[in-house]
């Protein structure tokens, strides 16, 4: 396999791509892989979770068609997918610890510091332009989570990990504690071989989940799912779910907590994913207090602001309803009781019931 670079000279389609993965290292990726465009097994899998209606409100999965699972009708063109993945656990306090003190809010590691949307496109589109150096202009787009794309499927395909029972991929060296991104090119590059699964007979995920969202290896009831329920979903949150949340206020990590694979995970090196308003081990009253203005000012540029205040506002006030009962907590709750939003007022009227209050 030849390619034609832009100084008339020829370079062999294996060794660019041994260069795009060197490049990819160079800019901060802990791994590239190349997949082909091949995903008629995941098509046919992501039709019946749809069919079964999994998906909950999140209408955006079944409203690109067949675009999600053949790239071409998405990006006219694409022959390959580079991929890529970038750890993103911080140093932080141990989620254990968090999850075991009901006045703490515990949030998902990937969103304790900047939001990885636009980190993650900058640095693959460095990618796409360094490789555009080197053989000349080309045909791509890069994504990262922002488009009908199946991330884990292209990534299992490219051989960056398998696709654990909790739905998201996995390494042996890095357990899952990483974000994903894609590059669709028109290049004709070689595609890397898939790994083997080694989930074994291990369930740990499906046992663990506080919801049983997990509802069979390879299948999540998203609604039912903690990060669906306090991201996605925008109305009242079932109150059959609600004590079963805990202390979550943003994602939930119970599976990745519970994967033995995890044990490899790695700390990211990358700063902007540091820790940020000491939201690895925030109270839930102090939370609770801050205005809309301070929400927006202090969670600018993170992945939390996107649900905006009123949402916030309902995901804590479940969790002061799961709390140890104490003066500090009726008083937060009695604070917002009269909110402007209905939405809020209910989830306080109901945690304040479970305080007998």
């Amino acid at each position: 396999m030849i390619l034609r670079m832009q100084n008339a000279h020829s370079i062999d389609g294996v060794e660019l791509a041994a260069r795009i993965r060197q490049w990819g290292r160079e800019l901060g990726f802990d791994a590239v892989g190349i997949a082909d465009t091949r995903l008629h097994t995941a098509e046919a899998e992501l039709q019946a979770w749809l069919t079964a209606g999994f998906h909950g409100e999140m209408d955006y999965m079944a409203s690109h068609g067949t675009k999600r699972s053949r790239p071409a009708e998405l990006v006219p063109g694409t022959v390959s997918i580079i991929t890529a993945r970038m750890n993103y656990l911080p140093q932080a306090a141990p989620m254990e610890a968090v999850l075991a003190d009901g006045t703490r809010a515990a949030i998902s590691r990937y969103a304790l510091g900047r939001d990885y949307h636009k980190l993650l496109r900058a640095r693959l589109q460095k990618l796409a332009e360094r490789i555009a150096a080197e053989i000349g202009p080309f045909g791509h787009r890069v994504f990262t989570d922002s488009a009908p794309v199946q991330e884990v499927a292209l990534a299992e395909r490219s051989g960056l990990g398998w696709r654990g029972k909790h739905t998201l991929l996995l390494t042996r060296e890095a357990g899952s504690y990483f974000f994903l991104g894609e590059i669709y090119t028109d290049l004709q590059l070689p595609a890397d071989q898939p790994q083997a699964e080694h989930c074994g007979s291990c369930r740990a995920c499906l046992d663990v989940c506080p919801t049983q969202a997990i509802v069979a290896p390879y299948t999540v009831d998203a609604r039912r799912c903690i990060s669906y329920l306090t991201i996605e979903l925008k109305g009242a949150i079932p109150e059959e779910l609600r004590p079963l949340i805990g202390n979550r206020i943003y994602g939930c990590d119970d599976c990745q907590l519970a994967c033995p694979w995890n044990r490899f995970a790695r700390r990211t090196v990358e700063a902007d994913f540091s820790v940020r308003q000491g939201l690895d081990s925030a109270g839930l009253v102090e939370l609770f207090a801050w205005t809309e203005e301070e929400f927006k000012v202090r969670l600018a540029g993170n992945a939390i602001h996107r649900i905006g205040h009123e949402r916030w506002l309902r995901n804590i006030a479940v969790a002061l309803g799961n709390a140890p009962r104490s003066p500090e907590v009726i008083a937060a709750l009695e604070s917002r009781r009269a909110h402007p939003s209905e939405l809020v007022r209910e989830h306080v009227s109901w945690a304040l019931a479970r305080h007998g209050a």
